[in-house]
């Protein structure tokens, strides 16, 4: 999101969002914020390298035992691996190169839905965008 130009992005692979700091991070927001929470997940075999999109928060660390709060009003769940008995191992292993792919496939979709929705090109509207996108 960030290399595409979108501001107020948090969690980067340059400076990762990680459990320690997503609480911080979220406190940190404007309270008026709209926020997309984004994150990879676990899922059945069928659905690996598709998407979940929904209308309310994302549960981060659930497919690895975490209990983080809820983050979002709009939640984006990349599907990255199968899930398994060991999900912390599971994500360990997933390929860099399905993530990668996945991230470039979620920004062209937001790209495209912001177009869609606004009438504006997405590069024109991210400047004046202050929807954080965690």
């Amino acid at each position: 999101m960030k290399e595409s130009g979108w501001p107020n992005v948090i969690g980067t692979l340059e400076k990762p969002c990680d459990a320690h700091a997503v609480e911080r991070e979220l406190q940190s927001l404007e309270a008026a914020s709209i926020v997309i929470a984004i994150d990879a997940c676990l899922g059945r075999p069928v659905s690996v390298g598709r998407f979940i999109v929904a209308e309310g928060p994302l549960q981060p660390g659930k497919a690895i035992g975490r209990r983080l709060p809820a983050i979002g009003h709009y939640s984006v769940a990349g599907v990255v691996n199968m899930n398994g008995p060991k999900a912390y191992w599971m994500l360990q292993t997933t390929s860099l190169y399905q993530v990668l792919r996945m991230a470039k496939e979620a920004v062209n979709a937001i790209d495209s839905a912001w177009k869609k929705a606004t009438g504006t090109p997405a590069a024109k509207q991210r400047q004046e965008s202050q929807i954080p996108i965690i």
